[in-house]
């Protein structure tokens, strides 16, 4: 997997650019649906990552990228990494693209791209 550009607002990952959130489930790059999450937006002031979205939790690492800091992360997908026995990576979005390109083997990601 290849990680050429990221600015805001966008992503590019093997020669195609998303203009949205992307979860990367065991190489394949996807939409994130946050819609189910949406509930939670006003306690957060953003729409956190929740356990009601569809998070990849087939790997052996979750990193999740926060855009510049902005995205919460609500404490019970913490709790379920914890109950999966998956390491959960929280960081800047730049900062998970470079451990994703470290070591993406068995490594899943949440990327948050707008802010």
């Amino acid at each position: 997997m290849r990680f050429a550009e990221f600015s805001f607002g966008s992503i590019r990952i093997d020669d195609v650019t998303y203009n949205h959130d992307v979860v990367i489930d065991r190489g394949e790059v996807l939409k994130r649906k946050k819609k189910p999450s949406k509930t939670f937006s006003e306690e957060f002031g953003h729409t956190p990552v929740s356990v009601e979205e569809k998070v990849p939790w087939k790997c052996k690492r979750l990193v999740i990228g926060t855009g510049t800091g902005a995205l919460p992360v609500m404490k019970e997908v913490k709790k379920e990494a914890k109950r999966r026995n998956v390491e959960l990576v929280i960081v800047p979005t730049a900062e998970a693209i470079k451990l994703l390109e470290d070591n993406p083997k068995k490594t899943n990601a949440i990327l948050h791209v707008t802010c």
